[in-house]
C-alpha cells in the first residue's frame, strides 16, 4: 500500500526531530553507566545495568514516527489508536505534542465516529486489528502506521496458517493490544480460526484435550475470551500452528510449543507430525535479548536487589521483573523513577504477579549492589533519574562520580 494516506516508512524528518527527542529521553548517567562497562560505584552502592535494556528498535522507531509526524502535519489533528507504547512518560510527551488519544471504551473497543478524513491517525507499535485497520481506512483519514517489524513477523505467520488450515494457538494475554492484532490475522480466511493460552498450565488443558481427556464444556467456558468466534474444541485442533505475543518470556513460547508438539506426537504418531503441528520462528529478537541479559546480569554479578524500570502494563517489563524474581533475587518492578521518594526513602512498586502497588521502606537496608534494567517501552532518562533518586535516599554522591548527572 503506498498511496498518499497510508504511510510505513517515516517521513525523512529523523534530523528535525532530533532536537527535541533528545532533550525528551537523554540521560548522561546511562551515558556513563554504558562507558564503565554498565557498572557505576559511588560510596557503598554499585549500579549494575543490564547490557541490552529500554528502547529496543521497534519502540524507537515509533517514537520517532510519532514526532515526525506532529512535524509533518503541524496544523492537523493527530489522533493516536490507544498508546504508542506501554510507557507513562513517553505517552505524557505525546499528549504534550498536542495528540489526542483514543482509548478502548468500557466493552473493550475503539470508537472511530469521531475520526475524519482531514484527521492524522497514528496505529501504534503493537499494531491494530484487521477491522479496526479496515475501518480506518474507510474514512480517509491518513494513516502512519508505526507496528513493530517483529510484530508483522508473527502476523505473517498466522496468515499463513489460517490460509492452509491451520488454528493458531497464540502465547499470550487474550486481551493484550498486540495479541488482539495478531489474532485478527486468521479473519482473512473463511476457516481460519485461533485459540490464546497464557502460560503452559493452560497449554496444559489444551494439550490434554488433544490427547483425548478433559471436557469440550469446560474448555469453552474457560477460554470464552480467548477463542475465535465459532471455535469448535472437536475439530479445530486437529491441525495447529504456533505463534506468540513477542512481549512473552520466550523461553516459556519455546516450551508450549514443544509441548503442542508432543501432543500431537501421541496423539497422531511422529510419522505424521508434520501433518498437524507447525511451530514458529518469530521469537522477538530484543525481548530475548533483554531476557538474556537479565540473565547474564544475575549469573556474573548477581545483585543484591534487581529494580526494573516500566509500565505496570508493559508485557516485556512485567516478565523482566517475574526472570528476576525466579532466580531468587529480590525484585522492585517500578512504573518511573517517581517511584522512589527522595523525601521519605520509600519505595513505590509493583510486586510480581500482582495488579497493585505496595510500599515499602527498608528496601535499600543491607544493600551494596543494585542491578538496574528497563522494558523496551522504557526511555534513557528514566532509568538515569531512577539511578539518581536512589543515590539520594541511600546519601551517596553520584554528582562526583557522574559530574551534573541528567
Amino acid at each position: 500500500m503506498t498511496d498518499a494516506t497510508y504511510f510505513r516508512k517515516g517521513f525523512g524528518l529523523k534530523r528535525a526531530i532530533e532536537g527535541q527527542r533528545t532533550a525528551d529521553y537523554h540521560s548522561a548517567i546511562v551515558e556513563e553507566l554504558r562507558a564503565r562497562g554498565h557498572a557505576l560505584t559511588a560510596g557503598h552502592l554499585t549500579f549494575r545495568l543490564a547490557r541490552e535494556f529500554g528502547f529496543c528498535y521497534g519502540v524507537d522507531r515509533a517514537v520517532d514516527y510519532a514526532y515526525e509526524t506532529r512535524a509533518k502535519f503541524p496544523d492537523r489533528r493527530i489522533v493516536l489508536v490507544g498508546e504508542i507504547i506501554h510507557n507513562p512518560h513517553v505517552n505524557r510527551k505525546m499528549e504534550q505534542m498536542g495528540i489526542v488519544f483514543l482509548l478502548r471504551g468500557s466493552h473493550g473497543s475503539f470508537d472511530f465516529n469521531d475520526i475524519v478524513a482531514t484527521d492524522v491517525v497514528i496505529l501504534p507499535a503493537f499494531g491494530v486489528t484487521i477491522q479496526d485497520f479496515e475501518t480506518l481506512r474507510a474514512t480517509g483519514c491518513v494513516l502512519v502506521d508505526t507496528t513493530c517489524g517483529s510484530v508483522l513477523n508473527v502476523w505473517k505467520r498466522v496468515e499463513s496458517y489460517a490460509r492452509d488450515g491451520f488454528t493458531s494457538i497464540i502465547h499470550g494475554k487474550w486481551y493484550h493490544e498486540e495479541t488482539r492484532a495478531t489474532a485478527s490475522q486468521v479473519s482473512k480466511y473463511p476457516e481460519g480460526h485461533y485459540l490464546v493460552v497464557l502460560n503452559m498450565t493452560e497449554a496444559r488443558m489444551v494439550c490434554d484435550y488433544i490427547e483425548g481427556q478433559g471436557e469440550t464444556a469446560s474448555l469453552v467456558s474457560h477460554f470464552t475470551d480467548a477463542t475465535s468466534p465459532g471455535f469448535d474444541f472437536e475439530r479445530h485442533l486437529d491441525r495447529v500452528g504456533l505463534a506468540n505475543q513477542t512481549t512473552m518470556l520466550s523461553g516459556e513460547s519455546l516450551a508450549i510449543a514443544e509441548e503442542v508438539r508432543q501432543a500431537m506426537i501421541r496423539r497422531y504418531g511422529l510419522e505424521h507430525e508434520q501433518e498437524h503441528t507447525r511451530t514458529f520462528d518469530t521469537i522477538c529478537s530484543a525481548t530475548q535479548d533483554r531476557q538474556d541479559a537479565v540473565l547474564d546480569l544475575l549469573q556474573t554479578a548477581p545483585p543484591d536487589c534487581m529494580v526494573v524500570v516500566g509500565g505496570y502494563n508493559s508485557s516485556n517489563t512485567c516478565h523482566l521483573a517475574a526472570l528476576a524474581e525466579s532466580h531468587g533475587v529480590p525484585t522492585f518492578h517500578i512504573e518511573d523513577a517517581a517511584c522512589v521518594d527522595v523525601e521519605s526513602g520509600a519505595l513505590r512498586y509493583q510486586p510480581v504477579g500482582k495488579k497493585e502497588e505496595s510500599v515499602t521502606h527498608d528496601w535499600l537496608d543491607e544493600v551494596h549492589n543494585i542491578g538496574i534494567t528497563a522494558g523496551a517501552s522504557t526511555p534513557n532518562n528514566k532509568i538515569g533519574e531512577t539511578v539518581s533518586r536512589i543515590a539520594t535516599v541511600a546519601g551517596v554522591d553520584l554528582d562526583a562520580v557522574v559530574g551534573d548527572g541528567d
